[in-house]
């Protein structure tokens, strides 16, 4: 075959390619303006409207708009025009929160004491029903002698939601969870996750609370408890610290991928301390087994038999509003004499 033709084949084929690649971006970013639009319009009545009405100007452009390079620079100018508006949206600090997720903890500092405002501590008839209370705890981080990790299901092997627990000995144990600040009458929507729909809020609170709340009187809904073995526990509770009191001053976005329960954990770490990343990361219901093959907690017994040693809901069934919740759900578990 002559040169000339090989090279006309070849270049016909990157020509081929590039189409493909510009419709394909272009298409992917129409669907994300789509998504835009259905979630985030701010007329909330209208947003069904907004999207399908870009969504029909990207069909017409399409198919009346020649050449279609013109098409495709339409397309794009949409886009721009769309995401321009969606990265100019704001997380608020104040709106109609649901009451257990109102209040934003902070954390004040005196040497070594640290005083930790709006640790939640509600009392539970029901997952919908209980009295709301917040505490004021005071740890001394001297005392700071360990961290668990609490790994919640709630159907997919493949997702979970993780909460960390510091043991500060005899000032008790101090849980951080991350999750969607949640409005009255929001429901959680994974792909709304993807989009400006959440605030993220750091929730801090005592044992009893939110991991009772899960065990306890959510339906469906399966917890494991591990001791980490990390050797940063104390660099670890600051940078906790630092976030809770960054947004109690300043909201945040929550993203179901880039900013969720389990990326922000990794994301607190400055980027050269941060351990290597993994699909396990974002497929977290795993991220137990990688903490596993790292090393990071207990690997005395074949994983299968910890996880299965690990699950604590019935313990903390029976040991329900005890004082000494904590002390019961740790029981016999791996790693855990205090």
């Amino acid at each position: 075959m002559p040169k000339s033709r090989a090279a006309g084949r070849f270049a016909g084929f990157l020509t081929f390619c590039f189409v493909v690649a510009a419709w394909l971006l272009l298409g992917l970013g129409s669907l994300w303006a789509i998504g835009a639009l259905w979630f985030d319009f701010p007329l909330a009545s209208l947003r069904p409207w907004a999207a399908g009405f870009y969504g029909l100007a990207v069909v017409l452009v399409c198919c009346l708009v020649r050449p279609l390079l013109r098409a495709k620079w339409a397309i794009a100018i949409l886009t721009l025009l769309i995401m321009t508006w969606w990265f100019s949206l704001r997380p608020l600090q104040f709106r109609n929160w649901k009451p257990d997720v109102a209040k934003t903890a902070f954390v004040e500092r005196e040497g070594d004491f640290y005083t930790i405002h709006n640790v939640r501590n509600f009392h539970y008839r029901s997952a919908t029903d209980f009295d709301v209370q917040y505490d004021v705890r005071r740890v001394d981080l001297k005392n700071l002698k360990g961290a668990d990790l609490f790994v919640n299901y709630w159907g997919s092997p493949y997702m979970a939601h993780p909460i960390v627990s510091f043991d500060f000995g005899q000032d008790g144990r101090i849980c951080f969870s991350i999750e969607t600040r949640s409005e009255q009458g929001e429901v959680y929507s994974a792909l709304g996750g993807l989009y400006r729909q959440y605030e993220l809020t750091y929730v801090v609170a005592d044992e009893r609370d939110v991991i009772r709340l899960r065990t306890n009187f959510r339906e469906n809904e399966d917890v494991y408890l591990y001791r980490l073995k990390i050797p940063f526990i104390k660099e670890s509770f600051l940078e906790y610290v630092q976030l809770v009191n960054e947004l109690h001053q300043t909201p945040r976005w929550y993203h179901a991928i880039t900013n969720n329960c389990t990326s922000a954990i990794r994301h607190q770490r400055v980027a050269s301390k941060r351990a290597p990343w993994d699909y396990r990361l974002l497929i977290n219901g795993l991220g137990d087994q990688l903490l596993y093959e790292r090393k990071n907690i207990d690997t005395s017994l074949p994983f299968a038999e910890l996880k299965k040693v690990s699950h604590i809901n019935a313990k903390a069934q029976a040991a329900n509003d005890s004082p000494d919740f904590s002390e019961k759900i740790r029981e016999g578990l791996p790693g855990m004499a205090r």
